[in-house]
């Protein structure tokens, strides 16, 4: 798209300017995410890693976006709080996932990782106990090689076992697994060990393989996680934006439920781009059936990024089996049969 876009989602996204980012379908026809294959053909073509997680695309909040490795559990906490008080947590959004930087540069004397003692002081299982009280759940990062792309803490190449195990007794829910300092092992050998340790002992944990779309991993993803990074990082402009939405968008027939393409999380409110590109931004992700995950400062972002992200009517069509349908008792579009208990107004 980079001012040149495939046809299909050029229409969809007209569709969508043309009524001021509030979209509405009827009916349940094809998926809105791509339509070049057959219903057989995704059968065929679609594994799942198994777990019964990623039934429709992930919902939350990431820190890196917006603070990079400036990071701390006060943060978190309060971002947790902001999901809640503005609804955001009704509509969906109930993942709070820290990125990058949250560990100590060393392991401890027994190899486990441990939180960084000047920001996340209580520890990430106290953490995660103030979240899921709050009726959300914790993500963490983790990167399958021998350090995290921050160089700030230790990945989890040849630790997959015992750091999935220590994850599941922090409670998290939610793993993001980058790909930088790889020690010149392939993904596959990588990913692979990482998908072996989470279903064996993170079977409750969403995982989120971020492998940046180097090997095509719409075509073997679908077997060993929930979500799996088609592309680089997002940069907070429409160039980047439009171009990760045209690199994500020829995999849509690989997505579905239990695995997602994943263009990389939401810039909506970071300041970047204007409230119109935002607006296509944020409904580009829906109709792509991508994670929706806000990357800016919840806290305290302005109404106009609170109403682009809280529109339920496009949310719906990013959460919904095709798209939205409409309610029998109300004749509203609503999450019908998504699993999804929440959302509507």
């Amino acid at each position: 798209m980079a001012r040149a876009t495939s046809t299909a989602l050029l229409l969809l996204l007209l569709t969508v300017a043309a009524a001021g980012g509030r979209v509405a379908r009827t009916g349940s026809g094809p998926p809105l995410a791509g339509n070049a294959a057959s219903v057989e053909e995704l059968r065929v073509r679609r594994k799942t890693a198994g777990n019964g997680l990623g039934g429709t695309p992930q919902m939350g909040w990431n820190s890196w976006n917006h603070f990079s490795c400036d990071v701390n559990e006060k943060i978190i906490r309060e971002t947790a709080d902001a999901l809640v008080n503005t609804s955001l947590a009704k509509l969906g959004y109930q993942y709070v996932n820290i990125d990058d930087c949250w560990a100590e540069y060393n392991r401890d004397h027994k190899g486990n990782m441990v939180p960084n003692k000047q920001t996340f002081p209580s520890g990430i299982k106290a953490l995660a106990d103030y979240v899921h009280a709050r009726g959300l759940k914790l993500g963490i990062y983790s990167d399958a090689g021998t350090q995290t792309c921050s160089k700030k803490m230790p990945g989890s190449l040849d630790h997959e076992e015992q750091d999935v195990k220590t994850f599941a007794s922090w409670g998290v829910d939610y793993l993001k697994y980058d790909n930088c300092n790889d020690a010149g092992r392939s993904i596959m050998e990588r990913y692979t060990k990482m998908s072996k340790a989470m279903k064996k002992y993170g079977k409750n944990i969403f995982f989120s393989l971020c492998e940046w779309g180097n090997e095509n991993p719409a075509t073997w993803a679908g077997g060993m996680g929930n979500s799996w990074r088609t592309t680089l990082d997002i940069v907070d402009n429409w160039e980047s934006m439009t171009s990760r939405a045209d690199q994500n968008d020829k995999w849509a027939s690989y997505a579905g439920p239990g695995g997602w393409n994943d263009p990389d999380m939401l810039e909506v409110g970071n300041g970047g781009m204007t409230e119109a590109e935002y607006r296509s931004h944020f409904s580009i992700w829906a109709l792509a059936k991508a994670p929706l995950l806000i990357g800016c400062d919840v806290r305290s972002m302005s109404q106009q990024t609170e109403d682009i992200i809280n529109n339920w009517e496009v949310i719906a069509v990013n959460q919904g089996k095709y798209g939205p349908v409409r309610s029998a008792a109300t004749g509203r579009p609503c999450f019908c049969g998504t699993g999804r208990g929440a959302g509507q107004p």
